[in-house]
């Protein structure tokens, strides 16, 4: 397996230049504003980093999954946050894997140049949670058009983004052979959308995370904006999910590791008792062990990106790399704020705002217990728990 940091330095590099532009002030101002961090996306965009995932024939780098995670990791080893735009890397796998030509030659240039952004996903609903095939949101068939009805909730960026893959039932749960069936993905466009049928509600949180609850009154949308066949919408999304799972998982390795260098740097400055509390193994002891858990976690994501780059499967390993990284970035989460005491809690050192974004990974984009559920019954074989 091939070392992918060594391989992409040049373009670590380039991140770690582009995030020395936007320091913690940057980020703290933000937080007390609740504001979209634009100027970072912008430079992003610019950079090329968000096309990475798009093939060159699109306009796009052509790069693998392993370069994206080296991208995202950066982002977050140098205290900024990807999650404003790290959607724009893969939510255009839909229309890249399922999409027709036309929506391909149509969407993909645009959105590798940020002409469009598609960052927003609508999946989740108020009364299903992770039970993506209980959704009641509905498109039903009306000449050349359907009609969306319904209620999506955390869907973020839907303010930031010209476009929406919306996951929509086409036919009752209870007329398919399998619960998976029966629904369908489509591309909306959110600036004609706004107001025509489809209203945005932000949902303030405990981070500046831009998300929102979003509702769907008889909007009508063209035909063609479904994307693939009728009814197949469930399996083109989770075709996605390996994806966003090992990206995720990288930029939970870049918290850990942003954690991990922030406590061992205080902890070497910090006098109490005339001396370094670095000298004590109290302090060393988790450091250490962050350190330690991150470096493991970190060989997961490597072989699950070169797995899914390869085009072999790769669920087990996504899942386990999103888990172990996940636990990796809130175990040096929690040693860092400890490390710093009182200080920890003080805005200026970044340790609680990074602390509050770390801890989303825990639940989001799908929960550690689902994870363990998946392993033990797709992998160790055991009975399906629910």
């Amino acid at each position: 397996m091939p070392n992918d940091s060594e391989g992409f330095e040049d373009i670590r590099s380039s991140v770690r230049a582009l995030c020395a532009e936007f320091p913690g002030e940057y980020w703290r101002k933000l937080d007390a504003e609740k504001a979209y961090p634009s100027a970072f996306v912008d430079a992003m965009t610019a950079g090329g980093f968000l096309g990475v995932l798009i093939p060159e024939e699109y306009d796009g780098s052509g790069l693998g999954l392993a370069a994206a995670t080296a991208i995202l990791e950066e982002i977050h080893l140098n205290g900024c946050n990807a999650a404003a735009c790290h959607a724009q890397m893969y939510t255009m796998g839909t229309v890249l894997r399922h999409g027709s030509d036309a929506q391909k030659s149509e969407y993909l240039p645009k959105i590798a140049s940020g002409d469009l952004r598609l960052q927003a996903f609508g999946v989740t609903e108020p009364t299903s949670g992770t039970d993506a095939t209980r959704i009641k949101t509905t498109a039903l068939k009306d000449g050349d058009d359907y009609i969306v009805n319904g209620q999506k909730v955390w869907t973020s960026r839907v303010e930031h983004s010209d476009l929406m893959l919306l996951l929509a039932r086409t036919s009752p749960r209870e007329e398919n052979d399998k619960r998976h069936e029966g629904m369908s993905v489509f591309l909306v466009d959110i600036r004609e959308a706004v107001d025509n049928g489809l209203t945005i509600r932000p949902i303030p949180t405990m981070i500046n995370h831009a998300t929102t609850e979003v509702f769907f009154d008889d909007l009508r949308i063209p035909a063609s904006s479904l994307i693939g066949e009728e009814g197949k919408g469930f399996k083109y999304i989770l075709d996605g999910m390996n994806a966003e799972r090992i990206l995720i998982a990288s930029e939970c390795i870049g918290d850990a590791r942003w954690f991990v260098e922030k406590a061992s740097g205080y902890a070497k400055d910090r006098t109490v008792f005339g001396r370094a509390i670095g000298q004590n193994q109290g302090v060393q002891f988790p450091i250490a062990k962050a350190y330690a858990a991150t470096e493991a976690a970190d060989l997961m994501v490597k072989k699950a990106a070169h797995l899914f780059d390869a085009g072999e499967p790769s669920g087990a390993e996504a899942n386990m790399a999103k888990m172990l990284a996940a636990d990796a970035s809130w175990q040096a989460a929690d040693m860092c704020l400890q490390t710093h005491g009182g200080f920890g809690f003080a805005e200026e050192y970044d340790v609680e705002r990074k602390f509050r974004e770390t801890r989303l990974y825990q639940i989001a984009p799908i929960s550690t217990n689902l994870i363990l559920s998946y392993i033990a019954e797709h992998v160790l074989g055991l009975p399906r728990s629910y």
